[in-house]
């Protein structure tokens, strides 16, 4: 499909946390359209959100004609991508996905647009992978052009707004009850299954295969189909953590080529998306704090396996909001060629 002057565009869940940062990041970038529109369900109907300093009246999807549309962005939840995206289609308009309903399956390209463009081959359906597998995965790809991966044990620490605003106000609630003098307390409309102020939990999504959750099912096999490494072997444990936004990972690579930090570095900093903060002698390396509402994934606390040559530590962070979410469908929208 090629990007004109007589795009049209429509954000399926745009009263959502996701959708919201779709409307900032098209305010802010040169993206050429004729125009804009934003459609959630019957019960957002008639709310307005500004954009361009103009008021955006928000649609029941059931009243979207898709065939008025080149490109909708999906960020709904998975009942509605299942539901939707299919007539989307139908109307003849391409969809990008940002739920994990298609993410799997062999005919849907699962893009990172750094890495893996040209796999959407005239697609009309697109799915924007998972946000803690896409910062992970940025470093990971040039890594492997140079040292060929072979092996990963990933830890995520991920922010409570990845659960969307629901995990957000789960977090401040008991955050603030326990400053006045609780020992303990969960907030009844939490999405997560134990309090989260002041705590970590080890759990994201529903247990499933072998014990592992469905998240870290989500980190193991879409890493192995946007790096077209099917038979890598992967481990993974996913945590939610007390932070509104922006998540990290903690990756241990093995590799067939010996490493060499330097040349690691020199590899990330080459790489479009990446940032290397990495000064250990004087403490810097990045948090998920410093990387809120930025567009880059942040690399830092690289270090070879004190025994294995071919092993490499490292830590990333990024906005999972933005590169996790919004900004990456965003990117592949500009790129539609």
């Amino acid at each position: 499909m090629e990007i004109n002057t007589n795009k049209h565009i429509i954000i399926v869940g745009v009263t959502g946390l996701v959708g919201r940062e779709m409307l900032k990041i098209l305010e802010s970038i040169d993206f050429p359209f004729d125009n804009i529109d934003g459609c959630a369900s019957s019960n957002s109907e008639g709310k307005l959100l500004n954009y361009k300093g103009k008021q955006l009246i928000v649609r029941d999807i059931n009243n979207i004609d898709f065939s008025n549309y080149n490109i909708a962005l999906f960020s709904a939840g998975s009942e509605v991508s299942k539901v939707y995206a299919p007539i989307a289609i139908e109307k003849g308009c391409t969809v990008i996905d940002n739920t994990s309903y298609f993410r799997m399956r062999d005919n849907v390209p699962l893009v990172v647009p750094e890495i893996n463009m040209n796999s959407i081959n005239g697609a009309k359906l697109i799915a924007n992978p998972n946000c803690s597998t896409i910062q992970m995965v940025m470093p990971l790809k040039p890594l492997h052009d140079v040292f060929e991966l072979k092996e990963l044990v990933i830890s995520t620490y991920q922010a409570s707004g990845g659960a969307g605003q629901k995990g957000i106000n789960a977090l401040l609630n008991e955050t603030g009850i326990i400053l006045n003098n609780k020992n303990s307390y969960k907030d009844n409309n939490s999405p997560f299954n134990k309090q989260i102020a002041f705590n970590v939990i080890p759990q994201i999504d529903k247990f499933d295969l072998l014990d592992y959750t469905k998240e870290e099912w989500k980190m193991i096999n879409e890493t192995k189909k946007i790096l077209d490494l099917p038979n890598i072997d992967i481990t993974a444990t996913c945590v939610r953590v007390p932070v509104i936004r922006g998540h990290a990972v903690s990756v241990f690579a093995k590799f067939n080529n010996v490493i060499d930090i330097s040349r690691v570095k020199e590899v990330l900093s080459n790489f479009s998306g990446i940032k290397v903060v990495d000064d250990p002698n004087n403490q810097i390396y990045t948090t998920p704090i410093d990387c809120a509402n930025k567009n880059d994934v942040f690399v830092s606390r690289m270090r070879k396996h004190p025994t294995i040559d071919n092993g490499l530590n490292f830590w990333c962070v990024s906005d999972n909001v933005r590169k996790g979410a919004a900004l990456n469908a965003i990117q592949i929208a500009s790129l539609l060629q």
